[in-house]
């Protein structure tokens, strides 16, 4: 069983299931082989926006190895992909919804549109028979551009001539108009949020199997919430009972939010599979990846910031558009408004917000939650505000937050929140001191004999995660609820299994949530075994997607383990002859207080299915239990980001020197892991300033449609990151007082690194820069500015 120990809480222990990773034998969707197995291929639209006039399917289904062609026709009984959350317009009258059909049937509205299954015995029969499929288009103009999607001659859908999914609007408009009326200053900037492509390092895929013996289905699939998957599948799409549907999510290489969705491919082998009568196996190519995976972020506002004399801050506006894509996502509606507007006070005491926002839909692939889902975007428009305003002010940066800081909490800020806790001005000066600040004066001055251009950038971010409660969440609109579940098994030998609604994919659940029980029960670390992503093991559980894991499924599954405790003091009572009262547990054992009399929690879980040994009349054999657990607030992690680039004057060339984060996130259960996520967050957020940008051109074609025009960040591309987690501030509504991790590091970046390029650009009189900040768009800048100054 391992040797009881204690204190596994806050040790940096080595992920357990690294060592199946490290050797290959993990197992992934792609890697799963079913008897009789077939494969699927889907003919995909070229086109941006075009009627479909026919499908011919004739010769393909004739092709060698063929067994079925599926089209739109096919689905036309069967419910659309659904969207999980209703916003409404400012009027209240609900969002427009038009039906996300799971093939094509009318009209294709996007490049990488659904058109067409082939179903073969093998995948390169399946590939050969598509292209035999004659699809006669009539071509329509395109909508594409967010910004003037709203004004376009062309409506991507009937119901929405306009383009408009939906206006809706946050905060008090009123007061704040009347705070700017009154200000000293106001900072006005217009920024656009540039559309990224998740590119997680395993592309989606499923493999979806129908038994004749019990009519039921087997869906293996790279999903980050299996019985949402599960849920929305069988519910609101094919109708077929949920008892009888099978979702497994077995090891998944990362999502970031793109494998949270109920997809078209998932849906069309389920419902291929029963009409086939074997199992179908689908694995994206990596350009299907680019086309078709929910992409991310795609905003373009106008934001402004009003400040009294002395830099208070007095209130703060934003009015953004924002692309849907071609169709709404699972969680689409509420990543521009809920997850992002009720973020925008930030670290900061600002009386008044209101925030406006104008979703539009375009020829483009959906876009959904990305690494952040809202918050980056809202964390982006603050702290590049704050730092302009900054810079126009002639206040330093850092005191100009220092005077704005929140100190006292609970806070409830003017968008609807409640902060818990946090303390802002120790991640900042921790961060100052980690990067050295006061040296950045000595290496401007060296970087400039070198002929390069020194700057600071700077971003305090605050977020919202462990994404709950549910009762906050359905009065904003959910569609569901956002609670966690946890279950507890212990063996006769005191050996544990545990089983979670969340799910992992990346995020090391196999050793944190071991870390957490063994601590509790005071057992080894490897007497506890973590049982996920199958919805005939667990519990029903709402997933993994913004940070919720530990917080929410973390403390379920304590819950769980505090019931365990509780049936094992009675029947130490019974074994120690004391009464349950007088029984304390603590290091693994149960033990009579004040007395050496004790029993090891083995001892215990043994006892506990032998019942004969105990008062079985009063418990029921076995020690097993299992809890839910609906927060009753987010969590509020928070810090600071310093960023030093140097810029050559003379290419455009942007490189960062030195990168810094200070988090704040409660307590830690395994430094190691919080730190590793802390890495992956900074790189993707640093890729999205420096690197990636997802672009469209007219006519609607994916012009980063591969890795050789989508840049993603290289090693050489980061520097080597100064990380720390500050002693926090404990979230004081989860037992474990542990805050989310998982996104951070993408939130906080990508505002420090345009700070810090601006920095570089000031003297230019250079206010802003567009994302991603390559070469040539710094080169051009720089031309520009020089030529007008």
């Amino acid at each position: 069983m391992g040797e009881p120990k204690a204190g596994f809480i806050g040790k940096s222990v080595e992920r357990k299931e690294d060592y199946r990773f490290l050797t290959g034998v993990g197992q992934y969707t792609d890697d799963v082989a079913l008897p009789y197995q077939t494969y699927g291929y889907f003919l995909r639209s070229p086109h941006a926006h075009a009627g479909i006039l026919s499908v011919n399917t004739a010769a393909a289904a004739k092709a060698p190895g063929v067994l079925a062609v599926f089209t739109g026709k096919d689905f036309e009984s069967v419910g659309g992909l659904p969207c999980g959350w209703l916003i409404n317009n400012l009027d209240g009258s609900p969002m427009k919804e038009p039906k996300h059909a799971v093939l094509a049937a009318d009209k294709v509205r996007y490049v990488g549109d659904h058109v067409a299954l082939v179903v073969a015995e093998t995948l390169a029969q399946a590939k050969s028979a598509a292209a035999l499929i004659e699809v006669d288009y009539e071509v329509l103009p395109p909508v594409v551009d967010t910004a003037t999607a709203s004004k376009a001659a062309a409506a991507v859908h009937e119901i929405a001539p306009d383009n408009v999914c939906f206006v809706w609007g946050c905060g008090d408009k009123a007061a704040t108009d009347a705070a700017f009326a009154k200000a000293a200053h106001v900072t006005k900037l217009e920024l656009v949020n540039n559309r990224l492509i998740p590119n997680a390092i395993e592309p989606r895929a499923a493999n979806a199997m129908y038994s004749r013996a019990d009519e039921s289905y087997t869906l293996y699939v790279t999903s980050q919430n299996p019985h949402v998957e599960r849920l929305l599948l069988t519910a609101f799409v094919l109708g077929l009972p949920e008892n009888k549907v099978r979702v497994i999510a077995p090891d998944v290489g990362g999502g970031f939010g793109s494998k949270i969705y109920l997809y078209a491919e998932e849906t069309a082998l389920v419902f291929a599979s029963r009409k086939v009568g074997r199992p179908i196996k689908w694995t994206a190519e990596r350009s299907e990846s680019f086309l078709s995976d929910a992409h991310g972020r795609d905003h373009v506002t106008v934001a402004e910031l009003a400040l009294d004399k002395d830099g208070r801050f007095l209130a703060l506006r934003e009015y953004a558009t924002v692309n849907m894509g071609a169709y709404l996502s699972t969680f689409a509606s509420c990543i521009p408004t809920i997850l992002h507007s009720t973020l925008l006070a930030g670290q900061y005491t600002t009386p008044a917000i209101y925030s406006e926002i104008t979703a539009v839909f375009t020829n483009t692939a959906p876009v959904d939650a990305y690494r952040g889902a809202g918050r980056p975007e809202a964390t982006y428009l603050l702290e590049r505000l704050v730092e302009t305003a900054a810079r126009e002010m002639k206040i330093d940066p850092t005191e100009l937050r220092r005077k704005n800081f929140i100190r006292t909490f609970p806070y409830s800020t003017p968008v609807g929140l409640t902060y818990d806790s946090g303390d802002y001005e120790a991640t900042l000066d921790r961060a100052l001191e980690l990067a050295d600040v006061k040296g950045f004066a000595a290496r401007k001055a060296e970087s400039a004999k070198k002929g390069l251009l020194r700057g600071l950038g700077y971003a305090s971010y605050i977020e919202a995660c462990g994404i709950a409660p549910s009762s906050v969440a359905g009065a904003l609109g959910a569609r569901a609820g956002l609670f966690e579940a946890g279950e507890v098994r212990v063996h006769p030998t005191g050996t544990v299994t545990i089983f979670t609604g969340t799910h992992s994919h990346g995020q090391g659940h196999e050793t944190t949530f071991a870390q957490v029980v063994a601590d509790k029960l005071g057992i080894g670390i490897d007497a506890v075994d973590i049982q996920h992503g199958d919805t005939d093991k667990t519990l029903f559980g709402m997933g993994t997607y913004g940070s919720r894991s530990l917080a929410v499924g973390g403390t379920a599954i304590v819950m769980a383990v505090d019931k365990v405790i509780a049936k094992g003091k009675k029947i130490a009572a019974h074994l120690l002859e004391a009464s349950d009262a007088d029984i304390e547990f603590a290091n693994g054992e149960f033990r009579v207080a004040g007395t050496d009399r004790k029993k090891t929690f083995a001892e215990v879980a043994l006892t506990a299915y032998v019942p004969h040994n105990y008062p079985h009349d009063e418990l029921e054999p076995g020690l097993n239990e299992n809890a839910f657990y609906d927060p009753t607030n987010f969590t509020y992690p928070a810090g600071t980001y310093i960023c030093e680039v140097e810029v050559d004057p003379d290419t455009g060339q942007v490189r960062i020197d030195r990168f810094t984060a200070a988090d704040d996130f409660g307590n830690v259960v395994n430094p190691m892991i919080v730190e590793g996520q802390v890495h992956g967050g900074l790189a993707q957020g640093i890729g999205q300033a420096l690197l990636e940008g997802c672009v469209y051109n007219e006519d609607g074609q994916l012009v980063t449609g591969s890795y050789m025009d989508y840049a993603m960040p290289r090693a050489d591309d980061l520097p080597s990151f100064v990380v720390e987690t500050v002693k926090g501030t404990p979230c004081t509504h989860n037992p474990l007082g542990v805050k989310g991790c998982g996104e951070a590091g993408a939130i906080g970046s990508t505002p420090a690194v345009i700070n810090a390029v601006v920095d570089a650009l000031a003297h230019l009189g250079v206010r802003d820069v567009a994302m991603p900040v390559s070469p040539h768009s710094v080169w051009k800048t720089i031309r520009a500015a020089q030529k007008k100054h």
